[in-house]
Formats: C-alpha cells, sequence, structure tokens
C-alpha cells in the first residue's frame, strides 16, 4: 500500500497508552462484496436501504428502528459519510437484506479487530521480549 493511501495519528489516552490511528483514503477501500442470493429478490422499486441515496456510500446504518405494523418497520436511516438520514416505513424483506448487510459488515468488523488485536499483542511481545534481552526490564516495574 502506498504511503500516500493512509495518515497515522498517535493518541494518548487518559491511562497514559498511546495508540495509533489509522486513516484511509476512501478511495482506496474496496467495495464491499454483496451477499451471494438474498432470500428474496427486491421488488421493482426497491432499492437497497445500506446505499445512500446523496452520495451512494455503502456504510448507511440504521439510527432508529420501530415495528411499523406486522409486515414493515419504520426505520431512521443515517449515511456516516455526507451526514444525510431519512426516515421512512420499508417492508419486511427490504428490511431483511438490509440487516444481512449489517450482519456481513459486523463480520468483516469483527475480523479486521481480530487482526488489529492479534498484530497489537504481536508488536507488545516482541518488544518486551527485546527489554528482556537487554535486561531493560527490573522487578520495579511491576
Amino acid at each position: 500500500m502506498a504511503h500516500d493511501e493512509h495518515q497515522m495519528k498517535r493518541i494518548v489516552l487518559p491511562s497514559g497508552k498511546t495508540i495509533e490511528v489509522v486513516y484511509f483514503d476512501h478511495s482506496s477501500f474496496e467495495e464491499p462484496r454483496q451477499p451471494e442470493a438474498p432470500a428474496t429478490a427486491p421488488s421493482e422499486g426497491e432499492r437497497a436501504l445500506h446505499v445512500c441515496v446523496n452520495c451512494e456510500s455503502h456504510l448507511v446504518y440504521p439510527v432508529q428502528w420501530e415495528e411499523a405494523d406486522q409486515k414493515s418497520w419504520h426505520v431512521t436511516l443515517r449515511c456516516p459519510d455526507c451526514e444525510w438520514t431519512e426516515a421512512g416505513v420499508f417492508p419486511q424483506g427490504q428490511c431483511d437484506r438490509f440487516d444481512d448487510q449489517l450482519e456481513a459488515g459486523t463480520d468483516a468488523l469483527t475480523r479486521d479487530y481480530k487482526r488489529l488485536v492479534t498484530a497489537n499483542m504481536s508488536e507488545e511481545i516482541d518488544r518486551f521480549a527485546a527489554a528482556l534481552d537487554v535486561d531493560a526490564i527490573l522487578p520495579s516495574d511491576f
């Protein structure tokens, strides 16, 4: 990955621990994978609720939802990229497909989080081992 596709920022937490946050250029992101076969095909005129109608971002999420009747939901949507919001009543099938997209996104975030934790732990272990090798850790450190 080219260096100009991301920025790094160091943040010191109240606990004193320092973390590095990496900001990526949106153009470097891959398009999210669509589910292979939806349980029910969208009817004509039904849009994918995870796609912003303003900027076409695939990151739209529900802010609030409640059952409108037995076959539809009242949902408030928000796009984090352009701050667009919409409240509407959507049929159960459309909401089910939206839920599938949200679940796929949650799975992707969970996988990425686990990889990040593993990488951070590995780096911490390497630093600890290096400190042990040069006798830089004393009993008073604990």
